[in-house]
């Protein structure tokens, strides 16, 4: 899956970019009709430990679905977004799954 990464106010290093890639094709075993992501990478300007934003946008057929995390760290937030991805689409695919 392509993945689109955006830092904002920021340039993410090399190594940042490649987790964020191979977290995010790990939704391609839990549907595969996933058309492209778009990722969106923050750090707000305050006194907070926790102010690194990470969102993210997945595009498939006929919908899509965005997460917004902050946390301590971009690798945490990715990770906690990838596994609410991961359960919106599996539970879009039991949705599909029930109407056939």
């Amino acid at each position: 899956m392509k993945v689109n990464t955006q830092s904002v106010n920021f340039n993410a290093d090399q190594k940042l970019i490649d987790f964020i890639q191979k977290r995010m094709d790990k939704l391609d075993l839990f549907y595969d009709k996933v058309i492209s992501s778009d990722v969106f990478l923050k750090v707000e300007n305050t006194s907070d430990k926790e102010n690194k934003i990470f969102e993210a946008r997945v595009s498939v057929p006929g919908d899509s679905f965005v997460v917004k995390k902050q946390c301590k760290t971009f690798e945490e937030g990715v990770d906690m977004a990838v596994a609410s991805l991961e359960r919106q689409l599996k539970k879009r695919k039991e949705k599909l799954r029930t109407h056939l």
